[in-house]
């Protein structure tokens, strides 16, 4: 056993460096055939050589004692269990060497026939399963790696799969059992798609279609005796949540492959199918982590981003579009819909122990103070809005729409509610998506994209009534149900300090989907231009009466709370028809501001102004932004010679200070801002904005819409100045078309006055 365990650490120090191998193949085979340790039996048995083709028996195990003491029985089973390890981690290194483009052709076709001859052994995968049986898990795991592995080498090989390895999966996943051979087999079959789709070849369809047709009817069985079992009445809870969290990775692979296959197998449509099974877990006795990955999961499934991490590889240009996939997420979005409608969000763990640092507890003595699991209320949030987009899409009565998303939205207005500061609604419920998503980025813009795919759709339909009072509910509507795309907008841009810089990262960023949403919302902005213009205002008012509560201005508790409650004035701005439903809506006994009114706010409140200058010059002095010619025709010269996309993308956001931070025009964003006209007369200045300008022409501060432009203007010039250096990461024509568009409306509603 000493020389086996000799050999075999000289065989891995050649491997490991993907070094060329001087013996026979057939003498290193005979070392790599485990044993496994339980049995009692020598690492390497006369009966592994004659089992192997072609063997000659040039190897021959080392002698044991034949009646050892128990000292030497430890040592001895010990020693095994060591070889063993050794055994399976050289076949593993074996394996990757062999497809890796790394390793030299001559030691890689090495490789490639001793680990063919392994695989004709008739028992070879036999032993690595019969492995699972052991009590020892390190064992498991990595008979687990070995056999992941191998199986994944006989399909790059085109080798057909083991008739025994097919019954073992077909024996474990036929139906579910508590046995501990059903997680190894789980963890198998993972890591071998996981190889799968980390793959950079042109052979991942026939790949998948090699494996997944000896198992596509077991894994769907497998679906549905996992889901309908009774959790109480389990001897094991835990191993059915092992099996659970196991078999939820597994199917977020097989969803992630669709995208290499021309027709999807059943396998990887059953969760679209029959998300109902899944859905019911939430409402299981488990723990809080299992219920918050299974609503993750299904947010991933219904935003089409499973196994974005792993699927970084292009899909073959002969693989048409997934025609089922339309149909199958419009199945998910509706059973997401039914679970809510029964109580789901109910069933919702909220409340969990604060994150930590590598998973500890919060040690003694330390203050943390409680709150929501905001993870869960982004999950939740997603699952309902994009599900109401996914079934607006697919339906076309206007009326159903409205009363879903009224019930729907007012469901998940309410579950948010204890978990958000009052202020939200006591001002504006459209700030709800804001505050949920502020620490995820990407999850807040694909909410916002769905928010607007809701109200495109359903004002498609208001707008074909043609009805001044179906306008007015439209957009009170659009209100109270939290889903106005002008409002929501601007508490995003409120939240970023109203800084380009930071749209310039999400437009370069490809992490997020705010191209396609910034890009909406500029087209709406072009045809309701009036709207937005009417609900900055009513932002301005809602931020006046914000800050003078700060400053105390109000004398009373009452008085507070009923300037708080300022009613908004967009139905009187759109014609003052239906105001006083307005009223009742949204705040009773509420006087709205006059129309000719200037608000002048207090010098305290020109802080945000102030906070976005800090920021800028806080940006400056983390990142050496060098606004100098001579950098730039250096950086940019730099920036050509590596073609690498994240080389622009870092020299891009170098260059922005150039337009946004070392403008000329910061100076007009001092804290003198209540002396100054709202509007800019300077001729370099593009963007202006007609709707601030008091009929008396008296002056004010400069309110949310100038602001608003304002950051269009950088951005726009940020973006041109990097697409005119070549820096822009892609063709940002389009865009910039659209940005030119918005400065021409509001010169001309500026023009008008």
């Amino acid at each position: 056993m000493e020389e086996s365990l000799e050999v075999l650490e000289q065989l891995y120090k050649k491997v490991l460096l993907g070094a060329a191998l001087e013996h026979d193949n057939q003498d290193y085979v005979c070392y790599l055939h485990p044993e496994w340790p339980d049995q009692g039996g020598p690492t390497a048995s006369p009966s592994a050589c004659s089992d192997t083709p072609g063997a000659r028996g040039k190897c021959q195990p080392p002698s044991t004692p034949s009646c050892p003491t128990s000292g030497a029985a430890v040592g001895l089973k010990s020693r095994a269990w060591e070889t063993t390890l050794l055994q399976l981690t050289v076949v593993q290194v074996m394996v990757t060497r062999t497809l890796s483009v790394e390793t030299t052709f001559h030691a890689k076709e090495r490789y490639r026939e001793i680990i063919k001859i392994l695989l004709q052994s008739s028992d070879f995968d036999s032993k690595l399963t019969r492995m699972f049986q052991s009590s020892d898990k390190l064992l498991c795991h990595m008979a687990a790696k070995c056999l992941a592995l191998l199986l994944y080498f006989r399909l790059k090989e085109k080798i057909t799969l083991s008739s025994s390895w097919i019954a073992f999966c077909q024996k474990h996943l036929s139906e579910y059992s508590e046995n501990e051979e059903v997680l190894y087999c789980l963890h198998t079959l993972t890591a071998v798609v996981k190889e799968i789709l980390k793959g950079t070849g042109s052979q991942k369809t026939e790949i998948l279609k090699q494996f997944l047709t000896p198992l596509d009817a077991t894994l769907e069985a497998f679906y549905n005796s996992l889901f309908s079992q009774h959790f109480k009445n389990l001897q094991d809870p835990s191993k059915m949540v092992n099996s659970l969290i196991h078999f939820l990775e597994l199917l977020e692979l097989l969803m992630a492959s669709r995208l290499h296959l021309e027709s999807p197998f059943p396998c990887q449509r059953v969760f679209f199918l029959k998300a109902p099974c899944v859905l019911h877990v939430v409402a299981w006795p488990v723990q809080a982590f299992v219920k918050r990955k299974v609503v993750v999961f299904i947010k991933k499934c219904l935003l089409c981003k499973v196994g974005e991490d792993l699927c970084r590889g292009s899909v073959a240009a002969s693989v048409p579009p997934d025609e089922h996939l339309d149909g199958d997420l419009l199945a998910l979005a509706e059973a997401v819909l039914q679970a809510v409608d029964l109580g789901l969000l109910k069933t919702l763990s909220v409340c969990g122990r604060p994150s930590c640092f590598a998973g500890g507890d919060v040690q003694p003595g330390c203050e943390c103070l409680p709150g929501p699991d905001h993870g869960i209320l982004r999950a939740a949030s997603l699952l309902i809005i994009k599900s109401l987009e996914i079934k607006f899409q697919n339906c076309a009565s206007a009326k159903e729409m409205k009363v879903d998303l009224q019930r729907f939205m007012s469901e998940l207005l309410a579950f948010l509610k204890p978990h958000l500061e009052p202020s939200v609604w006591a001002q504006h419920p459209c700030e709800w998506l804001s505050r949920v998503f502020i620490e995820q980025d990407d999850d807040m813009l694909e909410a916002a994209k769905a928010s607007m795919g809701i109200f495109l759709k359903l004002s498609r339909e208001y707008e074909a009534a043609e009805s001044p009072t179906q306008e007015e509910l439209w957009h009170r509507h659009t209100h109270e149900n939290g889903y106005n795309p002008h409002c929501i907008f601007l508490f995003l841009l409120k939240n970023i300090g109203f800084d380009s810089t930071v749209l310039l990262d999400f437009l370069i960023s490809s992490e997020t989907c705010f191209l396609e949403y910034f890009v909406r919302y500029l087209k709406l902005l072009l045809k309701d231009w009036d709207t937005f213009l009417t609900i900055c205002k009513d932002f301005d008012v809602m931020d006046s009466n914000e800050s003078m509560s700060i400053c105390g201005f109000m004398s009373s508790p009452g008085q507070g709370q009923s300037s708080n409650q300022t009613e908004f004035s967009l139905l009187a701005a759109l014609g003052g028809h239906g105001n006083a439903h307005a009223r009742d809506s949204w705040a009773a006994g509420a006087a709205p501001e006059p129309r000719n009114q200037v608000v002048v706010f207090p010098e305290t409140h020109a802080a945000p102004q102030a906070s976005r200058l800090s920021s800028q010059q806080a940006s400056q002095s983390l990142v050496d932004y060098d606004s100098s010619d001579d950098s730039e025709v250096e950086s940019t010269d730099l920036c050509v010679a590596n073609s690498k996309q994240t080389s622009s993308q870092q020299e891009a956001m170098k260059k922005t200070q150039d337009t946004v931070g070392t403008s000329g025009d910061e100076k007009e964003l001092s804290l003198e801002l209540p002396s100054r006209p709202v509007f800019p007369k300077e001729s370099n200045i593009p963007f202006s904005v007609a709707g601030d300008i008091a009929p008396d022409d008296t002056v004010s501060e400069a309110g949310i819409s100038y602001r608003t432009v304002k950051c269009f203007e950088e951005l726009q010039g940020a973006i041109y100045r990097l697409q005119k250096k070549n820096l822009f990461p892609y063709n940002p024509t389009a865009l910039l078309k659209l940005l030119k568009q918005i400065e021409a409306i509001c010169n001309k509603s500026m023009n008008a006055l």
